[in-house]
């Protein structure tokens, strides 16, 4: 009988508040409808906030709530982690108030909040670009702001998911061999471009390695006339290897590739 009775006062509540969210919908006096905004808001009912918002941002454009309202707009797409949304909202937010109460923190969030929606680092990376354009936009308006340092981390752990992708690109390359073309010379380019747009990545060493792994195995696959100088290609990235990770994990396999390769240079002379 309890559960019953329960269950009855809570569909009574639940009717209640529909009811009285539909007529806020379609009453035209704003001033109300704002502050129901605001309430379900502040209640965390953000889908609530977002649709009266919607229309409200239009009807105080020019306003003294022209302001507020398109920051709480933007802020009720963050909690329903709709983020790509959100961030145009805080993005048209900071462009049209740059001296804004709430400027500093639009332009963290627009980055933040896509920085929480970057995907796998296997999928396409677009909202990553995203994230860590907004974040260097920040730090630049805002370098001793109090969430500087971790606007930082961010770029750090961003930059670290493109590189990492960048490795699975190399990593497949190199295995796809000389299916269907030259994936050895692809995985060098990869490697190099790499290394030069992401140089503190924890992932470096890979990179050396791989570039020296792909340039022996082109060594190997090579015609005679450029076999000599993909060989000493193979020596030439094992130093660069050796001289930055002297104690580096792949030392003994990269020890193989340097002994084959100068062993093959100089039976050619």
């Amino acid at each position: 009988m309890r559960k019953v009775v329960f269950f009855l006062t809570v569909m009574t509540v639940l009717f209640a508040s529909c009811g009285e969210y539909n007529k806020i919908l379609k009453s035209t006096d704003y001033e109300l409808k704002y502050s129901y905004a605001k309430k379900y808001f502040n209640g965390k009912q953000y889908t609530k906030s977002a649709t009266l918002l919607e229309e409200l941002v239009t009807i105080f454009k020019g306003t003294g709530k022209a302001e507020e309202s398109l920051y709480l707009l933007a802020q009720s797409y963050y909690g329903q982690k709709d983020y790509v949304t959100a961030s145009q909202y805080f993005n048209t937010y900071y462009t049209n108030y740059p001296k804004g109460e709430f400027t500093e923190l639009a332009r963290y969030y627009s980055g933040y909040g896509l920085y929480l929606d970057s995907p796998d680092p296997r999928l396409d990376q677009k909202q990553t670009y995203d994230a860590i354009a907004q974040l260097q936009l920040y730090l630049e308006y805002y370098p001793q702001s109090e969430r500087a340092e971790q606007a930082q981390n961010i770029l750090f752990e961003l930059q670290e998911k493109l590189a990492y992708k960048e490795l699975l690109a190399t990593r497949l390359y190199f295995n796809l061999g000389t299916y269907m073309g030259n994936n050895f010379q692809s995985a060098v380019i990869t490697a190099q471009n790499a290394l030069k747009n992401y140089p503190y990545s924890k992932h470096r060493e890979d990179f050396f390695f791989l570039m020296m792994q792909s340039k022996y195995e082109l060594a190997r696959v090579s015609v005679d006339e450029k076999l000599q100088g993909r060989y000493r290609e193979v020596v030439d990235e094992y130093y660069n290897y050796i001289n930055e990770y002297p104690e580096g994990k792949y030392v003994r396999q990269a020890e193989r590739f340097f002994e084959y390769a100068n062993k093959r240079i100089t039976n050619i002379y």
